[in-house]
């Protein structure tokens, strides 16, 4: 596990949990790998719009730290990566579904546009 810039303990289960998919794009990575599957870096920044490469590399970075991600490198030219989900990465999306069925429920109640973007 990579080392947070926290000083103390958890106050509870939702503070480690937030420590974890802090950040704008990690949760929308997550579901972009559960929904689409082993996916390579291009694939993950076409998924991600409005994502700099700077961020998607950090996050990704921390996510594999974290045990959510798992990146694998193939030995060729040029060089192939794939990022996919771990048992944990799959576990923390479980719990964050009933958080994606309230927000789809709140994008319907404002009648909020809600955007799709098709993937390659």
């Amino acid at each position: 596990m990579r080392n947070t810039a926290r000083s103390g303990p958890y106050f509870c289960g939702i503070d480690a949990a937030m420590d974890v998919i802090s950040g704008k794009w990690k949760v929308l990575i997550l579901w972009e790998l559960e929904h689409y599957g082993v996916r390579r870096f291009a694939q993950l920044r076409r998924g991600l719009p409005g994502v700099s490469e700077k961020m998607l590399i950090q996050h990704l970075r921390e996510m594999e730290e974290d045990g959510l991600v798992h990146r694998t490198v193939y030995p060729e030219v040029p060089p192939k990566v794939e990022y996919s989900l771990t048992a944990e990465g799959r576990s923390l999306n479980e719990a964050l579904s009933a958080l994606g069925e309230w927000g789809t429920e709140r994008i319907r109640r404002i009648g909020a546009e809600k955007v799709f973007v098709p993937q390659g």
